[in-house]
């Protein structure tokens, strides 16, 4: 049989053996936040990966600009008849300095092949989107459409009337609020993709 000295020094029922409760909350807490950190840690890791990745890969995916566009002809001949990317949502365009590409709306008007790129009055744009600013740097470019590619020199335009038929296309293939004064005033801006000579 125990004697009862043995018993004395056991903890009550809702004492805790390991000390102060708000002690083992604490460690609870810290514990569930390096689990709940680790487990974010795995997509971010991944995507990161994914991203980086893809900056080495011939254009860019769904998701991720790439690097250089390299496959595909290179067009030579007259001026292409850009009525076809009405029938394309996005092409790959890829700056030469430095090469990397994207996927880009675009628009045909009036014969010529425009890109655009909205929300650069706004900080979040700013960061969010380089190749304008680049682009106007050095408009040197290449784009691919069903796997041809184009060398075209990108030209900002700011102003003018011709900014109204260039919208208008616009807005009529996308979802696009892209408007005259929209780019007038800068927050949006729209470049012709023309002939590089």
């Amino acid at each position: 049989m125990f004697a009862m000295s043995e018993f004395a020094d056991a903890p009550e029922q809702g004492d805790t053996p390991d000390g102060d409760p708000k002690e083992i909350a604490t460690k609870i807490v810290v514990r569930a936040a390096i689990v709940v950190l680790c487990l974010l840690l795995i997509p971010a890791t991944a995507v990161a990966t994914a991203a980086a990745k893809q900056r080495f890969a011939d254009g860019p995916n769904q998701v991720f600009s790439g690097g250089a566009l390299e496959a595909g002809e290179l067009y030579a001949g007259a001026e292409p008849d850009w009525s076809v990317v009405s029938q394309v949502t996005t092409i790959e365009l890829q700056l030469l300095d430095p090469p990397q590409s994207r996927r880009i709306w675009t628009a045909e008007y009036d014969g010529k092949l425009y890109v655009w790129s909205g929300y650069m009055s706004t900080t979040v744009g700013r960061l969010w989107k380089h190749w304008p600013i680049q682009a106007e740097r050095d408009g040197r470019a290449v784009i691919r459409i069903d796997g041809i590619r184009y060398e075209r020199q990108l030209v900002r335009i700011q102003s003018g009337d011709i900014l109204d038929g260039i919208t208008a296309a616009i807005t009529s293939k996308y979802p696009s609020q892209t408007t005259r004064a929209a780019v007038e005033a800068g927050s949006a801006w729209v470049f012709e993709a023309a002939p590089r000579n």
